[in-house]
């Protein structure tokens, strides 16, 4: 049975925690989101910063396939039961992940963040500026803005295009919704055979145009555990003090 996050006054938020990666591109047979640095899982340095945020009310935890058991106990174990609402299979892709998470969501509207367990450095900054958005835009995406000038190529490999980088940003997670238009957004999306996507902000963007999608500022060290270089930067940031 699903849990339901605690009534109050305005929209309830849930966090969605999306940890279904397999850890292949980083080298391990070990799902990456239960690799252990400092101490903890990638999984929990995220999951106890939504944990201790006062502006979460339910937390549900999309797990790989095979590895709920893993993620029970985490949850079991760092006393994170009050908030965690739902450990959930997730799907052979991150939209799938995405829509097993809208699944197991509250009967009434909420406001929806969602995140990837493989961006453990996540700060209560972003979660703050992300749900003070959302009570003005039905979504938000939190970005960095690019140092790099960055290219457009053919399948060629050739170069098309040097969009100006003052437009462009760095896409990061959480994202945040109003959990209808998300829904909304999947519902159409379903219905597409050409479906495809790397984030919930795109699925919004493709298929309901209409509705704006805010942007708040991210942050350099809230990256994506992807590589085994990207561990180690984990790593010395949490040596140096970032949670």
């Amino acid at each position: 049975m699903v849990g339901q996050p605690p009534e109050r006054p305005g929209r309830p938020c849930v966090a969605a925690l999306l940890a279904g990666g397999t850890g292949t591109r980083i080298g391990s047979e070990t799902p990456k989101q239960l690799l252990t640095v400092a101490g903890r899982t990638l999984l929990e340095h995220a999951l106890r910063v939504f944990h201790a945020h006062p502006g979460v009310d339910a937390i549900t935890l999309v797990m790989a396939p095979g590895h709920l058991d893993a993620a029970r106990t985490i949850v079991r174990e760092g006393r994170y039961h009050d908030k965690v609402t739902a450990v959930v299979e997730g799907g052979a892709t991150r939209s799938d992940s995405t829509r097993a998470a809208l699944a197991a969501l509250p009967d009434r509207p909420c406001h929806v963040l969602v995140h990837d367990a493989a961006r453990p450095l996540v700060s209560p900054r972003m979660i703050t500026e992300c749900l003070e958005a959302l009570a003005t835009y039905p979504a938000v995406n939190v970005a960095i803005e690019s140092t790099d000038t960055l290219v457009a190529v053919d399948e060629a490999g050739l170069v098309v295009d040097t969009p100006p980088r003052a437009a462009l940003r760095r896409v990061q997670t959480p994202q945040g919704f109003r959990s209808e238009v998300l829904a909304e957004a999947y519902a159409l999306a379903a219905a597409d055979p050409d479906f495809a996507a790397t984030d919930d902000c795109s699925v919004v963007r493709r298929y309901l145009p209409d509705q704006p999608i805010a942007v708040v500022a991210g942050d350099e060290r809230n990256l994506k555990v992807t590589t085994p270089v990207d561990l180690e930067i984990v790593a010395a940031l949490l040596r140096d003090g970032s949670r």
